[in-house]
C-alpha cells in the first residue's frame, strides 16, 4: 500500500536506526554544537526543509517536524534521532538531497541541533522578517538579510516615494542573497557583508521584493514595498 511522504520518511527513519547506533558509537567524546548546528541548517539545509525552532520553511524536502514529532512523543531518544539524522546527511535515502551536504563536525553538529529542535518553536533570537523599511531622503531603501544566514530579510514590507526608488540589501551572512523587484530588477548576488543593489522608476502602488537564489523566495524570503 503507497505511504504518505511523512509515513514513508518514518519508515526510512526506523530502518535506519540500526546503522544510526554505528554512526553515534564513531563519534567517540567529542561534543557536537547545536548552535552551530542551528546555524548550518538554516544556510545549508533550510532552503529545502520545514523546522519550526529554525523558522525555515522550505519546500522540496520533509518537514522535519513532522517526520520525527511522533517518535518524539512515543518516547524515541532525541539521541536516537541524532544518529538517524546524521546517517540522512551521509546516506541520504529517498531524498534529493546531495550526500555530505555537510561533513565531520559540521555534520555532527547539524544532527545535534535538529534532534534537539523537533517540535520546539525558535527563541526570541531567532531571526525572521518584522517591521517595515522606510526611504530615507534620497528615497534608498535598506532592507538587509538576516545575519545569521536564515532565509529571510531584516523587513516584512517597506514603503518609498514614486519615481527613482533605490533598494539595497546588505548581506553578513555567509549564504548568498540578492534582492529584486518582481516583474523588474535585481540586484547581484552577495555574502559576506556585499550589498545587493537595484535602481527603477516606480509608479505609486505595490511591488513584491525577494531574493532569486533557487528556493529562497519558497521558503520565505519576500515582502511588500508600498510605492506612494
Amino acid at each position: 500500500m503507497p505511504r504518505s511522504r511523512a509515513e514513508h520518511l518514518r519508515f526510512l527513519c526506523a530502518t535506519a536506526l540500526v546503522a544510526a547506533a554505528g554512526v553515534l558509537g564513531a563519534c567517540g567524546n567529542d561534543k557536537a554544537d547545536p548552535a552551530a548546528g542551528k546555524q548550518l541548517f538554516t544556510q545549508r539545509c533550510g532552503v529545502c526543509h520545514v523546522l519550526a525552532n529554525a523558522g525555515t520553511k522550505g519546500v522540496q524536502g520533509p518537514n522535519l517536524d513532522l517526520a520525527f514529532g511522533q517518535d518524539v512523543r512515543d518516547g524515541l531518544g532525541r539521541t536516537t534521532i541524532e544518529g538517524v539524522v546524521r546517517k540522512q546527511i551521509a546516506l541520504p535515502q529517498g531524498s534529493v538531497m546531495p550526500a555530505n551536504l555537510v561533513k565531520g563536525k559540521d555534520a555532527d553538529a547539524v544532527a545535534a541541533y535538529v534532534a534537539d529542535a523537533i517540535g520546539k518553536q525558535g527563541t526570541a533570537t531567532g531571526g525572521g522578517a518584522s517591521g517595515t523599511a522606510k526611504a530615507n531622503a534620497q528615497n534608498v531603501v535598506d532592507i538587509p538579510t538576516d545575519p545569521t544566514g536564515q532565509l529571510a530579510y531584516k523587513f516584512k514590507s517597506a514603503t518609498a516615494k514614486a519615481g527613482k526608488v533605490t533598494v539595497e540589501s546588505k548581506n553578513d551572512a555567509s549564504v548568498p542573497h540578492d534582492i529584486a523587484i518582481k516583474g523588474g530588477p535585481s540586484g547581484p548576488v552577495v555574502s559576506g557583508g556585499g550589498i545587493s543593489k537595484l535602481t527603477a522608476n516606480l509608479k505609486a502602488g505595490a511591488y513584491e521584493f525577494y531574493c532569486t537564489v533557487p528556493g529562497h523566495e519558497q521558503a520565505g524570503m519576500k515582502g511588500t514595498l508600498s510605492v506612494k
